[in-house]
C-alpha cells in the first residue's frame, strides 16, 4: 500500500482529504505543522509528500527545502492557496515536483499521485541504468552523477530528464513530448517547471564543453554530445 506524508494545519480540510485519499487505498499519515513533519519522515518511509505552504513552525517552502537534503528523490507535491505564478515557480525551484492550487479536487490530486508512483517504479527497476556523461557516470537508479571529483544527487525530476535525454541523444524532442513522458500533462506551469529543471541541468553539466542542451524555439529540445 503506498504512504503518504501529508502535512496540512486546517484540520477539517486535513480530515477530509486524508479520509478521502484513504478511501482511494493509500495510507496516508497527516501531520499539523511543518516541523512534525520533518520529524516524522526521519524515522518512517514514504512513497510521496504532499505539503500545504502556510503552516505553523516550519512553512512549506522551508519543509520542502528539508526534506531535499534528507531525500533528494521522494515526489514532493504542494497543495496551497498561494496561487501567483512567483510562488508556483518558487516551489518548483525548491525541489517540489508539483503545485496544486486549493480549492482543488481529489480526483486530479489522485491522478498526480498516481503519475509519481508509476514513474518512480519505471525509472528505478527498467531499463538501462548506468550512462556516461562526459566526466560522469551518471546511475538513473540512485539519481546520481558521479565523477573523480565526488557525486551529484540529482532530485527525482532532474534524473527523469537527464534519463530522458541519454536515451534521444542528438535527436529533438518536443516539449510536449517530454511533458507528457515525465508530468503525464503539458500545462502551462508544468511547462515552466521543465525550464526550471533544463537549467539545473545546464548548469550541473556547464564544465562539459562537449554537451549541450539546446532551446529549439517553439519546438522542444535537443541533448547534443560531440564525440
Amino acid at each position: 500500500m503506498p504512504r503518504i506524508l501529508y502535512a496540512e494545519d486546517d484540520q477539517t480540510l486535513a480530515f477530509l482529504t486524508q479520509d478521502n485519499l484513504e478511501q482511494q487505498g493509500y495510507e496516508v499519515i497527516h501531520c499539523p505543522d511543518g516541523s512534525s513533519c520533518l520529524q516524522t519522515l526521519a524515522h518512517q518511509d514514504f512513497d510521496v509528500c504532499v505539503l500545504d505552504i502556510m503552516m505553523p513552525k516550519m512553512d512549506g517552502f522551508d519543509l520542502a527545502t528539508a526534506i531535499r537534503k534528507v531525500n533528494p528523490d521522494i515526489p514532493i507535491i504542494f497543495l496551497s492557496a498561494k496561487s501567483l505564478k512567483e510562488d508556483r515557480i518558487r516551489g518548483l525551484k525548491l525541489g517540489a515536483d508539483d503545485y496544486l492550487t486549493k480549492p482543488f479536487s481529489i480526483e486530479e490530486l489522485v491522478l498526480k499521485i498516481e503519475v509519481f508512483l508509476k514513474r518512480s517504479q519505471r525509472f528505478t527497476t527498467t531499463g538501462k541504468t548506468t550512462y556516461n556523461v562526459g566526466q560522469f557516470v551518471f546511475d538513473s537508479a540512485n539519481f546520481e552523477l558521479k565523477s573523480n571529483s565526488g557525486r551529484i544527487v540529482l532530485t527525482q525530476r532532474e534524473a527523469g530528464l537527464l534519463h530522458l535525454f541519454l536515451d534521444n541523444r542528438n535527436v529533438v524532442l518536443k516539449r510536449e513530448e517530454i511533458l507528457k513522458a515525465l508530468w503525464g500533462d503539458d500545462d502551462y506551469f508544468m511547462g515552466r517547471s521543465l525550464d526550471v529543471f533544463i537549467s539545473r541541468l545546464r548548469k550541473i553539466l556547464a564544465s562539459e564543453e562537449n554537451i549541450s542542451i539546446e532551446n529549439l524555439h517553439g519546438i522542444g529540445f535537443r541533448f547534443s554530445e560531440k564525440k
